[in-house]
This record gives structure tokens, sequence and C-alpha cells, in this order.
């Protein structure tokens, strides 16, 4: 507790920021390109290796949900039933819904890819297909990868704990055909709702942390929505295309960035309530975590306040 009090102060001060805005600047953002290996899928059945398309070639399935997957040899099983039953579910009442999963393995060191690449077995890689990094790039470079090989009209990522009942989608879609403009929107899956509940349950700290964070973001970056890291989010192809060719940030504040840049375009951004609740067994440090994202949303607002990084809108 003394250390990160210290570390607020140190943050807080004036010679903090000067040396946080250092950092900031000098802080080293992945956008690696696609390996050889990554631009192939393999199909369990006949062992072969097949290429992924790309997400500027037309569309051939309706709908394609990206799974950003680390270490979720437990925790995958409960979210691809939850949402293969909701995806067979609406074919079955409609022939015209077509769908694929992509499941991202981002370099984990278990058997992460060898039970996605069971469900491969199981559906056919028209339905499953398993993307295996190289290395682990962190959350937005897994889904980064996955939207970038995407076939869906639209496409929406979803986090791998299933903390999102999948069946929310419904909601999601209803509201981007309403607000699609040009063919662009992009629609939020939101938690503001449980807000007074995350703030009885939590500690007095970690309940700092998170209006801090709120407040940097609003400061900083995007100001149209309120939970910018809720891992339900959903592209219309064309957005998808513009958002994730011009992003930069792989880790966990990528979401800001995307968002950022789709204010920046004029994409319509829209925030809708979702059924979520905490699934045991994540990864992440709440304190390490919000430091490490206050860090990279400086560093957005910084590189791109300076003109280091650049939204050419004749990029398209």
């Amino acid at each position: 507790m003394i250390e990160q009090l210290c570390l607020l102060f140190i943050v807080l001060t004036p010679v903090g920021l000067v040396v946080l805005s250092i950092i900031c600047l000098l802080r080293s953002f992945n956008m690696n390109s696609r390996s050889d290996n990554e631009k192939y899928f393999q199909d369990p059945k006949t062992k072969s290796r097949k290429s992924f398309p790309s997400l500027k070639d037309p569309h051939s399935k309706y709908l394609s949900v990206i799974i950003p997957a680390y270490k979720e040899v437990d925790r995958l099983p409960a979210m691809i039933k939850d949402t293969m039953d909701y995806l067979e579910r609406r074919q079955a009442n409609d022939s015209s819904f077509t769908y694929e999963l992509i499941i991202v393995d981002d370099g984990s060191p278990d058997k992460t890819s060898e039970v996605a690449l069971n469900y491969s077995i199981q559906y056919g890689t028209d339905i499953v297909r398993v993307l295996t990094l190289d290395a682990n790039r962190g959350k937005g470079g897994a889904v980064r990868m996955g939207v970038l090989s995407a076939r869906g009209q639209w496409i929406l990522f979803a986090d791998a704990d299933g903390a999102t009942k999948f069946s929310d989608f419904t909601k999601l879609e209803k509201s981007a055909l309403m607000a699609m403009k040009n063919n662009d929107v992009v629609v939020c899956g939101s938690r503001r709702h449980l807000e007074k509940e995350s703030v009885a349950q939590r500690s007095a700290f970690r309940t700092l942390l998170m209006y801090v964070f709120h407040l940097e973001v609003w400061l900083f970056a995007v100001k149209s929505i309120r939970d910018t890291q809720c891992g339900f989010k959903l592209f219309s192809r064309q957005a998808a295309e513009k958002l994730f060719s011009r992003m930069h940030v792989e880790r966990w504040a990528f979401d800001v960035e995307l968002l950022y840049i789709a204010e920046k375009l004029n994409i319509p951004i829209i925030e809708i309530d979702v059924n979520w609740h905490e699934i045991p067994g994540s990864k992440l440090d709440p304190f390490t975590a919000s430091l490490q994202m206050g860090i990279d949303i400086l560093a957005i607002w910084l590189r791109y306040t300076l003109g280091i990084w650049t939204i050419d809108r004749k990029q398209d």
C-alpha cells in the first residue's frame, strides 16, 4: 500500500508529470507486421495449412467473432458453449445468418491452441479457425490480428472469459443497424449500469483507481462513451478496416485508441448496456494494469497531439 501511494504521489507532482511525459514519449508499441506463420490457420483434420483472407476482401460471412485468448484453457470452453448456443440457434431460425469464430491464441505457454483446435475439429474450419501468434502481443494485438483475418460483414470481439452474455449481440446489432452512417459504426458493450454495485464491492483504493482512469480517458482521449474497456464491441466491416489499419497500441489501452480514432473520423459510436458478471481467473493485477493503461492513454494523447502519430483521412 505504501508503494502504491508513493507512486501516486510521484505521478501527481510537477516533476513526476514531466518524467511521466518523457516515459510516454519513449514508450514502445509493437505494431509488428504479421509473420508468415500468422498468415495461416491449421486444418486439424487434414493437417494442412490454409491462408487467412484479408479484411480488404469482400465479406463472405454475416458475422465474425474474434476471441483473443491468453492462457485460457480453463475459461474458453464455457465461453464457446455460450457463443455457439446462440449462433446455432440463430442460424436454425434464419439460414441467411452465417458466421465464423476466430480464436486468437496470443502466444500462450499452455495448451490454449490445442483446446481451440478441438473446436475446429468439432465444427469445421469454415466455422472455427485458430490463429496462433508466434509471441505474446497483448490483447490489442491479438484482436487486431483476428480482425485483419475476418470474413464478416459485422465483426465482434468478445473476451474469452465469457463475462458478457453472448446473446447481447442482438442488442448491439440492432443499435448498429439504426446508427450506421455511410457503412460506418462502432457499438460498445457497456458496464456503466453496474458501476454503483461495483463501487460497493470494491476497496476504496480500487474505486479511486477506477474514477481516476475514467477521468483520464475523458480528459485525454474519448469523450463520447463511459465504458471504453468492456470486451464486447461490434464493428461494421468498413469501420473495422479504417480503425484497425491505423491503431498502434497492442496492449490493454488499445480500445481507447480505437475509439479515439473513431471520434476523429466521425464514425458513429454507440454504448449499449450488457449483461456482465466477473469470471474468476483474471490474470490482471488491478494496480499494475491501471498504471500501465494510464501511461498508454497519456502516450496516445501526447503522440497524436505532437504529430508523432497522425490520422490520415485520405488513407481509405
